[in-house]
């Protein structure tokens, strides 16, 4: 065979596969593709069979017009040229209708709003003139939903309410964790009680109660940003952090109470007011205390805090702060105080604030709650002097809005905006028996009173709107957590819990016996194999033996150890039948020679036994000297 012959074949093939990989050959540069001319190539082969295709279904429907005389001809044919003209008018038109790959749009959709992606497909039967009626309603209630979501009362959702009984005394401290699952609640009776939606029935009772710290009323509860720990703050000075399941995580330490400038202590040497997790840092949490201070903590230090934080009055001397919370994203703090002031410091400049309000409120008066929007400008602040202020963070000067004769008896009264950001909701406070505390939500924009819930008949302190469950949750003065919301608008939370039944308690069964298997046992003595566990119970109860029939009461003096309905137990038996006996004991001789003469006379027991070996008793005969001697006198007798 000639090898140039071969080496001509093989240079062939390999040229052949050069051609069908994509490269000349190996070793060499690779082929290079233009993508832009293999997408627009498949473009235009996309619109060629779209268009193949409806002249296609345009001749069968001539076709079909032809055979049936009967039927007028519609507009549909004229709809199909219009859709054909289109397409034509696209293929000649730019570049920018390249995505109109496929059958095109029909014309009737031009008809209808524009909105209505559901009319792409194939056009609709001749001589459909569409419902006009539908399109109205349809707009209608478009114009309706338009109306809902403009009017934010709309969105509260408030139509189905839970209790959960949280104990008899004010509850004055709310946590949700920030997937809504777990609720967790505090109170003046010491107690944390935890709630998780998921697990609860219908019976609404929590899983878990403890008093974290001992004797000292529970003033603040919150999860942090990730749900997995737990701040408690209570009245003493010392602040908590529990895990998820109650267990304790840290513990603040107490600061040196002999010490003047608190910046120098560890530590808060008096009562705790509040406190509450940084938005953004999992490890970092403030607290404010009676001492005077305002300080930072981290999670996995608890020897010292972070940062200390000295509200002052503007005579430079030292305030209380009553609450303290983070803006939103956690580069200020602003701090309520007891001389009505609001101060607001830089996050890393502890020393001067850097927005001041000095009569935020009336001085004397304890602010109870401080809460940022959601968008960060506004501070909304709810006064122990019955009013609930707005603030604008860019001029802190004078308040923004102000709505006055809200009752405010509690230092921990809350307020909170929507989800939405469109209104702010606060609790009011009654006496006793004095009407009913009550849910005031007021628009933000107007601070108008726009809706109100009545809770109950004591005062609503801690409320709590949670962004995703969309669920109101409130503390009231009567020991009472009360969930709102609503079956449409609210997800999960109280949901989970209200469809499930009441689990029935399984009574302990005593009756059946266990069953003892003998295979050796003779078949007289063999036991019969149980293959249903109730009806062996329901024959057991019919057997009075097995089901232990309690006895019917005794009726009379008692047999058989029992004793009558008089005397339940011994010693009310005794009491009966003894202890009250009316017969006089007290002279033992006088009884027992009382029964003499009828044992003499009726001898029964003791003398028949000696009577055949009993000797004949023989007693001394008393003489004169006798008589004589029992008849001296007293003085003369002889001492023996």
């Amino acid at each position: 065979m000639d090898p140039k012959k071969v080496d001509e074949d093989d240079t062939s093939g390999s040229g052949d596969i050069g051609s069908v990989m994509g490269f000349s050959g190996f070793g060499k540069k690779a082929r290079t593709f233009d993508f832009n001319a293999i997408f627009e190539q498949t473009r235009r082969t996309a619109i060629e069979r779209s268009q193949r295709a409806l002249e296609e279904r345009q001749k069968e429907m001539e076709e079909e017009g032809e055979s049936s005389r009967s039927v007028k001809p519609s507009g549909h044919s004229q709809r199909v040229k219009s859709a054909a003209a289109s397409s034509s008018s696209s293929d000649s038109g730019s570049d920018s209708d390249s995505e109109l790959i496929g059958p095109p749009v029909p014309s009737q959709g031009a008809d209808q709003d524009d909105d209505d992606d559901e009319l792409v497909g194939p056009p609709l039967p001749p001589g459909y003139t569409g419902n006009t009626a539908d399109s109205d309603d349809d707009d209608d209630e478009g114009d309706a939903q338009d109306d809902d979501d403009d009017n934010p009362v709309k969105k509260i959702p408030d139509s189905h309410e839970i209790t959960l009984q949280h104990g008899t005394k004010t509850v004055s401290a709310l946590g949700l964790d920030p997937s809504g699952a777990r609720l967790v609640t505090g109170g003046y009776d010491y107690d944390v009680r935890f709630w998780d939606f998921a697990g609860m029935d219908q019976a609404l009772q929590a899983f878990r109660t403890l008093q974290p710290c001992e004797c000292h009323q529970i003033k603040s509860l919150q999860y942090s940003v990730t749900g997995d720990v737990i701040l408690v703050v209570s009245g003493n000075s010392q602040a908590k952090v529990l895990d998820r399941d109650g267990f304790n995580v840290m513990e603040c330490i107490k600061g040196d109470q002999y010490i003047v400038d608190m910046a120098n202590t560890k530590g808060h040497t008096a009562m705790l007011n509040s406190g509450c997790w940084h938005p953004k840092i999992k490890e970092e949490f403030m607290t404010c205390s009676n001492d005077g201070t305002v300080r930072t903590w981290d999670v996995n230090s608890e020897k010292k805090h972070k940062s200390v934080f000295k509200p002052r009055s503007s005579q430079g001397k030292k305030v209380t702060p009553t609450c303290c919370t983070y803006s939103r994203d956690g580069k200020l703090i602003a701090a309520g105080c007891q001389d009505g002031t609001i101060q607001i410091w830089d996050r890393n400049l502890s020393v001067h604030t850097k927005f001041h309000c000095r009569q935020a409120h009336t001085p004397g008066s304890d602010t109870s709650c401080l809460a940022f929007s959601y968008d960060g400008t506004t501070l909304a602040s709810r006064g122990g002097d019955d009013t609930l202020k707005m603030w604008d963070i860019r001029n802190f000067r004078k308040p923004v809005n102000v709505a006055t004769g809200l009752v405010n008896y509690f230092s921990m009264t809350d307020c909170c905006f929507s989800p939405d950001d469109k209104l702010l909701v606060t609790g009011t406070s009654v006496k006793r028996d004095e009407g009913n505390g009550k849910l005031v939500f007021f628009d933000r924009v107007s601070f108008q009173k726009v809706y109100e819930i009545e809770v109950t008949n004591a005062s609503a302190v801690r409320c709590l709107w949670h962004p995703k469950l969309n669920q109101i949750m409130v503390g009231t003065g009567n020991g009472l957590a009360k969930v709102y919301y609503d079956p449409v608008k609210s997800h999960r939370g109280a949901k989970l819990c209200v469809v499930k039944s009441k689990h029935k308690e399984k009574q302990a069964e005593t009756l059946t016996q266990d069953y003892i298997i003998t295979p050796h046992a003779l078949p007289m003595f063999r036991e019969a194999r149980q293959r249903s566990t109730r009806k062996q119970l329901e024959k057991d109860r019919l057997d009075p033996k097995k089901s232990h029939k309690p006895e019917p009461p005794v009726s009379g003096p008692g047999r058989g150890g029992r004793v009558a309905a008089h005397g339940g137990t011994l010693s009310s038996f005794i009491v009966k039948n003894i202890a009250l006996d009316k017969t006089d004991d007290s002279n033992p001789r006088e009884a027992i020679l009382r029964h003499a003469k009828e044992a003499s006379e009726n001898p029964y027991w003791v003398a028949p036994a000696y009577k055949q070996t009993q000797p004949e008793p023989v007693f001394a005969e008393e003489s004169d000297e006798d008589e004589e001697a029992e008849k001296e006198p007293e003085w003369k007798k002889r001492k023996i």
